[in-house]
């Protein structure tokens, strides 16, 4: 007799996705992957999202440890996001997300 198991707030894999689960949040990350990158240069690279969500998604993944905000203080202001190391592990996961998207097109 098979159980099912039930997911708990603890579940390592609920985990994962309540961090970078969503339509954006892998996607900015790997934006995000070649180093400092500023707000507008995220925008440009992913136009499909709205200002308020990236905002919002930006925010999210700086509550989560996986990217740091940077503020220089300085006028006009000056922001800048780059990887934590929690941040660059995440990236290893989209490679394979990534392949199997490939695959799957393929088909």
């Amino acid at each position: 007799m098979k159980r099912n198991k039930m997911l708990s707030p603890t579940c390592p894999i609920r985990t994962t996705l309540e961090m970078l689960g969503g339509k954006w949040r892998l996607l900015i990350i790997n934006e995000i992957n070649s180093g400092s990158i500023r707000y507008g240069e995220i925008k440009r690279a992913i136009p499909e999202i709205s200002e308020k969500m990236l905002a919002q998604e930006l925010k999210t993944l700086v509550d989560n440890d996986l990217v740091v905000r940077r503020n220089y203080g300085e006028v006009p202001p000056r922001v800048d996001y780059s990887l934590t190391e929690n941040g660059k592990k995440a990236l290893q996961l989209i490679e394979p997300i990534r392949d199997f998207g490939l695959q799957y097109i393929k088909q």
